[in-house]
Parts: C-alpha cells; sequence; structure tokens
C-alpha cells in the first residue's frame, strides 16, 4: 500500500493541504475577476450541532468530514450525495476540551482520526467499516472532580464547570511514510467556567490552581498505519530538567515578570511537578520529508496560569519544537514564553516556507502565536530568524497576574488562536486571523486548611467590552505587515489562500467572504445561520472548482453554532 497521500490534481489531500501545511490552493478557476458570481452549488446537515472546526478531505472525487463528537461522512464531492456514514460510540459522555474534531487524514485506502475520548481510529476509505481503534490515554484521567472545592470561592459560587483537565484528542492527524502522528491535548486545561457578568450573561473564566494532582503530561505519539501499534511517544514535559535555564527574558528579548527567588527557593519542594506539566498538542503538524522532520506546537504548562508549585522555564511547554519522524527524538525547541502564566499556548500549525535572510533563501518554519507576532524560526537549528510586528495590540504583555487584576492584551484566547494560516510563496505573504479580547488576571492565596494541597489560584475573566478581529498579509522576508483588515468580531477558524490572488475566511457573526491577496479588498460575501469557524479549502472535480467550509459556530466565543457544510462554485455558464 500507498502510506503517503496520492492525490490527483484538483484534490485537497491533507489537513493543511500539503505536508508543509500551506493551506494554499494552486487552481485558478475562480479569481479575483469572477469571485463576485461565486454561488452556493450543494449543502449538508450532518445532524451534529457543535463547535464545527473541521477541514474536509478531498481525494479522487470523495470528501471525507468529520463532526464534532466524530462521526466521519463520505460524500461525492461534486454533489454531496452521502456514500457512508460512521457514527462514533464514545466511551464517555464528558470532555475535557468540548466536542470539536478538526478533520481526518487519508492514505493508503484509510481514513484516520483521532477522537474527543483520545482514540485513534482507521476506518476502511470505500465502505467506513472500522479497521482497528487504539487508545491513545485514558480519557477519565484528570482532575476536574478534584478542582471543584476552589467553587466554593465567592467569586466563582453559581459558576457552571464547563471543562477541566484531561485527555483527548481532536488535532487531524497527519500522516507520512507509513506513520500516523497524533497529539494528546486537555493536559493543562486549568478548569474552566461560565460566570455570570453585569447583564446576567455567560462570561468565560479559566482559573488554574496551584498543588494537588490536577495536570496531566502531554505528548504526541506515532502509530504504524497498517496495524496502529505504537511506535514511539515524546513526552512534551521532558522531566526534572524542565526547569531549564530560568530565564528572565523570552528568547526574542521581551522581560518576563518573574520572582526567580521564589521560584528557586520553592524548587526542591517542587521537584517533581513535571509529571503533571501539561503541554497539550493542539494542531496538526508539518513534515519536513527531506531533512525528516516533524514539527509542532506544544501547548502550556499545568497548572494553568498559576505558577506557584511550577518553578523553572517549565521546558517545552509553549514551544515549537522539531522532532526526528523516525525515532521521535527532540532535534530542537524554541520556547516562545518560559514560565507561562497566560496561557499562551504554541496553537495555530507550523508552517514551512522558505525566507530572505542576509540575502539568501533559508529553509524556515514560521508559527502565528497567541502573544500576537509571528516567529520565524531557523528549520534546521530552530534559532530565530525575526518575529513579525504584531497582528492584534499588545498590552502589559507577560505582566504577573495580581490580587487586584491587571488587564492583558492578548489573553488567553491569542493573538492567534489554534486557526491556521496560510502562505503564498508567489507572494512571500502569510496570511493571519488574530484575536483582540483583552483579559484581567487575577491571582490569590487561599486560606490553609488541614489536608488540603492549594495553596493559590490565578484566574481571568474576558473583558466583554472590547474584542474584535484582524486579518493580516504579513511579509515573510521583512515581518512588516502588508495589509491588516479589522473585523467585527475576533477571528477564530482559519483561511485559504488560492492561486486565484483570493483569501477566504469566516466570521463568528456568519459572514464567509473572499478578499484580494494584494491589498486586503472584499470581494465576496455569503451569511450563513451560524459561526463560520473553520478554515476553508478549495479542490476540482472535472473542470469545476469548489470552495467548501463549515458552518457550525464556537460556543468559546458565543458563536452561533450549525451543523452546515457549505460548498460553493461559479455557475456553469462561467466556468
Amino acid at each position: 500500500m500507498a502510506w503517503g497521500p496520492v492525490a490527483a490534481a484538483g484534490d485537497w489531500p491533507l489537513h493543511g493541504y500539503d505536508h508543509a501545511n500551506t493551506r494554499f490552493s494552486p487552481l485558478t478557476q475562480i479569481y479575483r475577476g469572477n469571485v463576485a458570481d461565486l454561488d452556493l452549488v450543494w449543502e449538508l446537515r450532518t445532524g451534529r450541532q457543535g463547535s464545527f472546526q473541521a477541514t474536509p478531505i478531498v481525494v479522487d472525487g470523495v470528501m471525507y468530514l468529520s463532526t464534532p463528537y466524530n462521526d466521519v461522512l463520505a460524500l461525492d464531492a461534486a454533489t454531496g450525495r452521502q456514500l457512508w456514514r460512521y457514527s462514533h460510540d464514545l466511551r464517555r459522555q464528558e470532555f475535557c476540551c468540548g466536542p470539536a474534531n478538526r478533520g481526518v487524514t487519508v492514505a493508503g485506502g484509510r481514513v484516520y482520526m483521532a477522537t474527543i475520548d483520545a482514540r485513534l481510529l482507521a476506518l476502511d476509505a470505500a465502505t467506513g467499516a472500522k479497521v482497528f481503534d487504539v487508545e491513545i490515554a485514558n480519557p477519565a484521567s484528570g482532575a476536574r472532580e478534584v478542582m471543584t472545592p476552589l467553587l466554593g470561592e465567592a467569586v466563582f459560587r453559581n459558576a457552571e464547570v464547563t471543562g477541566g483537565t484531561g485527555y483527548g484528542a481532536n488535532m487531524a492527524p497527519q500522516v507520512f511514510d507509513g506513520k500516523v502522528f497524533v497529539g494528546i491535548t486537555g493536559t493543562g486545561y486549568g478548569l474552566h467556567l461560565d460566570l455570570k457578568d453585569k447583564s446576567g450573561d455567560a462570561a468565560l473564566s479559566v482559573v488554574g490552581l496551584s498543588g494537588g494532582d490536577h495536570g496531566l503530561r502531554g505528548f504526541l505519539a506515532a502509530y504504524d498505519a497498517a496495524t496502529g501499534a505504537e511506535l514511539w511517544r515524546w513526552y512534551t514535559v521532558p522531566g526534572v530538567d524542565w526547569t531549564g535555564e530560568w530565564r528572565t527574558e523570552t528568547p526574542d528579548g521581551a522581560p518576563l515578570d518573574r520572582d526567580l527567588a521564589a521560584e528557586r527557593a520553592s524548587a526542591a519542594q517542587w521537584h517533581e511537578s513535571w509529571r503533571l506539566g501539561g503541554g497539550s498538542v493542539w494542531t496538526t503538524p508539518a513534515v519536513d520529508p527531506d531533512r525528516r522532520l516533524l514539527f509542532i506546537g506544544t501547548g502550556n504548562p499545568a497548572p494553568q496560569m498559576d505558577d506557584l508549585t511550577r518553578p523553572g522555564d517549565n521546558l517545552h511547554t509553549c514551544s515549537v519544537v522539531a522532532l526526528n519522524l523516525d525515532t521521535g527524538k527532540l532535534v530542537w525547541s524554541f520556547q516562545q514564553v518560559p514560565h507561562d502564566r497566560w496561557g499562551y499556548d504554541a496553537a495555530s500549525p507550523p508552517v514551512l516556507l522558505t525566507v530572505r535572510h542576509e540575502d539568501r533563501d533559508l529553509p524556515a518554519v514560521a508559527q502565528a502565536g497567541k502573544t500576537g507576532w509571528v516567529y520565524v524560526l531557523d528549520r534546521q537549528t530552530g534559532k530565530l530568524i525575526r518575529k513579525s510586528e504584531p497582528f492584534v495590540p499588545q498590552r502589559n504583555l507577560f505582566s504577573r497576574p495580581t490580587a487586584a487584576g491587571v488587564e492583558i492584551a492578548p489573553a488567553i484566547l491569542g493573538g492567534s488562536s489554534w486557526s491556521p494560516v496560510a502562505f503564498s510563496a508567489a507572494e512571500r505573504l502569510l496570511f493571519v486571523e488574530g484575536i483582540h479580547h483583552p483579559a484581567r488576571y487575577f491571582s490569590k492565596r487561599l486560606e490553609p486548611k488541614p489536608g488540603s494541597p492549594w495553596q493559590s489560584y490565578t484566574y481571568m475573566e474576558l473583558l466583554e467590552d472590547e474584542q474584535w478581529g484582524t486579518l493580516t498579509a504579513i511579509d515573510t522576508d521583512t515581518g512588516g505587515i502588508r495589509w491588516q483588515v479589522k473585523t467585527a468580531q475576533p477571528l477564530v477558524g482559519g483561511v485559504l489562500a488560492t492561486a486565484g490572488g483570493l483569501l477566504f475566511a469566516g466570521e463568528g457573526g456568519g459572514d464567509f467572504g473572499a478578499w484580494d491577496t494584494t491589498d486586503g479588498r472584499r470581494l465576496w460575501a455569503w451569511h450563513a445561520e451560524a459561526g463560520v469557524n473553520a478554515p476553508a479549502i478549495s479542490y476540482a472535480v472535472g473542470r469545476r472548482q469548489y470552495i467548501a467550509v463549515a458552518a457550525g459556530g464556537n460556543p468559546l466565543f458565543n458563536f452561533k453554532t450549525g451543523d452546515q457544510l457549505l460548498v460553493f462554485a461559479l455557475p456553469a455558464a462561467a466556468e
């Protein structure tokens, strides 16, 4: 069998289109001059309503689509006619991180999916029959229950628990050379609460609680694509040496407001905190086949935000990491935020590209950070080549949470969240969705209680009266912003760029649009019933080009949920 994607012209064979995660389609039938004629040609309701984040995969005229709660549909990509459906039987009804799945991967006649109950499935691509079903981790692990005593604190009374630490998997797997790569999520998730704001509406708060057994240890694993056997596992938190260099600055020179004296004084007491140190892997890796390297972003440390019981830099959380894809051995790590206090996961998928540096072309990897910068790194060494201009406002960045509260932007939502970027090599532009949604961060000590491990807690409250989004084109050779568009809502979901000079993106209010890649002019828009908070794709069947996107919203941002897949094309006479 061929265990890599064998793609025909016009397919969308991988989550990021290619192993570099560029999300750039070479199709040109739809272009700047005719995109205004784009119209809906078919749609599908999946029957599974929830945060709908999936990237459809199209291979040989068949579309493979995952839904919230991990159903999978095979569809005729030209008409939407259902060919088969797999309905997933969940082992557990409580999930760390919600019902979303970000897509499947297809190779060797099989469809691979990671599930929210922490399994890796292989389905027969022709029939949907299950080929294998292996456990990645036990989804019952975690500490949601032991964190609930915190709800006795006055500020959290009557709050609804909407998520907590636990094992799950919602990334679209990567596949290459007979291996399927999957990361685990929820290991540093903290306690997610809906609090009532002054108007009585629910507002998100995230809480981290020091001490106690309420984190987990993140990892990425490689599995044999034929059998499902685990081949290797790399833990994001390395062990006792996760303390690192005790940095006072980020690697790019931004000052970190750390109390190193207090951290060092507590190092002996908390020398095993790495065992539950967090570091989820939320999004699909990029692959460099020539260098045999796999590139991932890692999540925040645990306990989330509260640092009293995890002294040190907390390696390799909040990092862009290169692994040997054959062995899983660490090649290099660039930690964007040592000793994270703010929830600054490296969540957006890394993308491989070539940039100009010191008058030569250099192989690089770029990642859009929650901090509001795009980091461009040397692909072989991990050294920082440059970081971009900020693509969202920054305020009190890396300030320590206080008892009175400090307003920080970007906050826990980003910057850039899990949203995939797109890269146009011809224009040398990286297109990034941004979130401006500041938060107030608080840190409080707890009254000592006999037998209680809790010592302090840190939490944040989003500022509901200040939020909007940015759509930004960044010059990868300079880091400068070529153009930027401001949107009414924070942008989350991801973008698609095409050789027709178009950039496609959706908004939480339901708008789905196309922009000119050269100057950011909006050229076309469609309004959906639910939030369009998933990345679009482009594919062709026969001589017709299509644009497809999921419209299912995102409750985390209070965007209306739904269950639609929307597929657009030019009228037949205009093709």
